[in-house]
């Protein structure tokens, strides 16, 4: 190197060192336009990139040193840490083995392998490399959080707990470490041991933007929606990002039918989400969105970025069981609405084609539901407390060969097992109302009501139709023979009773001032919703007497057993049900109950599935298809009591005769659905839509 080009370097790093990069930029480029392969100014200019978050340009410079000096230990280095900031992991993995092959007794490098690995989810393997790190350098707090965090994705909370406080003893004022050992204590149900975590890690850090979102998130359990929907904005606050947070609030929002901003929060939510960004969580948008494109490109968003395609950890060959092997993932395999309607159907399993496996990342209630699960099921495991790399072996160990998916992004999910695709086949079915967005899953299951002919192209996986409904349903349904009076409910004796014991969620302003509609023209009525929380019910009151209805006509039901529950729906004239999220299982129980259910057909599979259950039970008189007609029918059946009387007659007479709750009918048509899967994938054909006749 000449003299010229040594005082140059000199000179860059003297700017690099004191923080004036664009000058160290400067005097870098024109050494390596003299001398194309200077190791130095090529590692220097890569950590300038780096520093600059230019994650790209700077693995790129450090790949050409790498390549001219192989064993350079910080070259090394240097390229897996901005390959791994810049995405590429499976490639920062290469690097990182080679740093630490190089420099075994470095803890830094053996912490950043750990993190590495930790990112590709390889968990295990990054406790390894975390243990390495410790046992190079015993104080150091980086490793023993990164080895908590990775403890709390094994599910070992406690030992991740002791981990946080290892941590926390070498450096008390570190915010990230408070908020994760928050998570872990929340996981463990310690809701407000893990709140005053958070409030810590807040106190030291108050823009701490994922300390307010794990507060958030803990609220949410403790149904504190107001306080949950508070974190969430304060979080957005300070998001430098796009985020899920607008929708997430606006979800907690609507849970306690809090519509302050109702108009301006959606239209925004649907605005980010149609520009392909993070506007909201599927789920959430669910209850407020009357697009399907608009829930695909939600769908897509998030699964690509929370659960994207993960790498499988074995090539398929066909397994030779004699039976078609299915395995059932969900948490709630207990007395629970996705339980509810499908115990009957694993009870009437052919035995003698399928064998079926429960995947539970739930708990046993100990109900007549989990009893009925435990008998109908081969094996059940309990998986709630392993991680998802554990699940998918165990998948793989019992030669699942279609994995059925209960919640998608609903309930106690499991979405990043499915990442892994570690059945050959898998399907969406029922506990999300809509496309999952991604390639790996396989199926979903629906009807042509919910999934009409020209919606296909709004659901990434391909369409099993089943003919009638797609919902399935419990034959063997008890209904308590206790004779309940209206009093018992504070419901007057002689008025019209609306219900509509949805989720509160579910109730919108357009829908609610349907409502109120309808009650302000039928005086003598009243309307029978589910108190679901208080705050929802101090808010639809409000809401109430702000449209002119008095407070008095809204009566609040509080939850009862399922049987007890369904025996108090005589009580009531009418289910009046919500748009743009249906009734699902409240409108199955309706009709089950003898109930007449009156729904307005929406634009969105969550908004069609009444219709889909009415049709299915041969009342189609009761589906409308504009807010006008909805509101017409309500007044007119509330006037009319003979009409009204003739529906109730025909319901009764259908109940047990059409397919609706035909329990084996159903389950034929489901395996039907299983049977052409197979087949397919039998003869090495890409899924495609199946129509179960």
């Amino acid at each position: 190197m000449n003299t010229q080009l040594t005082i140059m370097l000199s000179q860059a790093i003297d700017a690099f060192q004191v923080g004036n990069f664009d000058r160290a930029d400067s005097i870098l480029k024109r050494v390596l336009q003299a001398e194309a392969k200077n190791l130095i100014a090529l590692n220097l200019l890569g950590l300038i990139k780096a520093s600059q978050t230019k994650y790209s340009e700077a693995s790129d410079l450090l790949r050409k040193a790498a390549r001219i000096q192989p064993n350079d230990a910080a070259i090394q280095y240097n390229l897996a840490k901005s390959l791994h900031d810049c995405g590429s992991l499976i490639e920062a993995i290469t690097h990182h083995e080679k740093t630490v092959e190089l420099t075994p007794n470095n803890p830094y490098a053996w912490l950043n392998y750990g993190i590495t690995l930790f990112d590709l989810s390889q968990y295990k393997q990054s406790l390894d490399s975390f243990e390495k790190a410790l046992s190079l350098k015993p104080d150091y707090t980086e490793a023993w959080s990164n080895k908590g965090n990775a403890l709390s994705e094994l599910k070992r909370y406690d030992e991740a707990i002791a981990h946080y406080d290892k941590a926390l003893n070498l450096k008390p004022d570190y915010p990230e470490i408070w908020s994760n050992k928050g998570n872990a204590l929340s996981e463990l149900k310690r809701y407000d041991e893990a709140i005053a975590h958070y409030d810590k890690a807040l106190s030291l850090k108050p823009d701490y933007h994922e300390a307010w979102v794990n507060k958030g998130a803990t609220l949410e359990e403790l149904k504190e929606h107001p306080k949950s929907a508070t974190c969430y904005l304060k979080a957005l606050e300070f998001s430098v990002e796009d985020s899920y947070l607008l929708g997430q609030a606006h979800h907690q929002m609507m849970l306690g039918c809090d519509w302050t901003n109702y108009e301006n929060n959606i239209n925004n939510i649907f605005h980010l989400v149609s520009e392909g960004r993070m506007g909201a969580e599927p789920f959430g948008l669910q209850g407020i969105a009357n697009s399907e494109e608009l829930l695909k490109k939600c769908a897509v968003i998030y699964s690509n970025d929370k659960f994207p395609a993960l790498d499988n950890l074995s090539k398929f060959s066909q397994y030779k069981n004699h039976k078609t092997r299915i395995g059932y993932l969900c948490g709630e395999f207990f007395n629970q609405a996705t339980s509810v309607l499908m115990t009957r159907v694993w009870e009437l399993h052919d035995k003698s084609k399928f064998e079926i496996f429960a995947f539970d990342n739930g708990l046993d209630d100990g109900s007549d539901y989990r009893q009925r699960i435990n008998k109908a099921f081969a094996s059940i495991f309990d998986i709630s407390k392993i991680s998802d790399l554990e699940v998918v072996k165990l998948i793989q160990e019992n030669e699942i060969d279609i994995l059925v998916n209960l919640n998608g992004f609903f309930g106690k999910a499991r979405q990043g097992v499915f990442s892994y695709k570690p059945a050959p086949i898998q399907v969406n079915y029922l506990g999300f109302p809509g496309t999952i967005g991604i390639e790996y899953m396989d199926y979903i299951i629906a009807d042509k009501v919910v999934i009409p002919e020209d919606s296909k192209i709004h659901y990434v996986e391909k369409i099993a139709y089943l003919p009638n409904s797609y919902q399935a349903n419990d034959d063997q349904r008890k209904i308590s023979s206790r004779q309940f009076s209206r009093a018992q409910f504070g419901l007057p004796e002689d008025v019209f009773v609306f219900a509509c014991f949805n989720n509160n969620y579910k109730i919108t302003p357009p829908i609610f001032d349907s409502w109120m509609r309808i009650l302000s023209l039928i005086r003598e009525s009243v309307l029978w919703l589910l108190a679901d929380n208080p705050m929802a019910k101090e808010n639809l009151i409000k809401e109430a007497v702000n449209r002119g209805i008095d407070s008095s006509r809204l009566i609040f039901a509080d939850r009862l057993p399922s049987s007890e529950h369904l025996a108090r729906h005589n009580l009531a004239d009418l289910f009046l049900d919500s748009q743009p999220y249906n009734a699902h299982t409240t409108c199955s129980d309706s009709l089950w109950a003898g109930l007449p259910v009156l729904t307005l057909m929406g634009r969105t599979f969550p908004g069609r599935v009444a219709a889909s259950l009415l049709s299915a039970l041969g009342l189609p008189e009761l589906i409308t298809n504009t807010q006008e007609e909805y509101e017409a029918l309500a007044i007119e059946l509330a006037m009319n009591p003979e009409k009204l009387a003739d529906i109730k007659f025909k319901l009764a007479k259908n109940r047990l005769t059409t397919p609706l709750f035909n329990t084996p009918l159903f389950t034929k048509n489901l395996e039907s659905a299983y049977v052409q899967m197979m087949e397919r994938y039998q003869a090495n054909l890409l899924p495609d839509h199946i129509y179960v006749q």
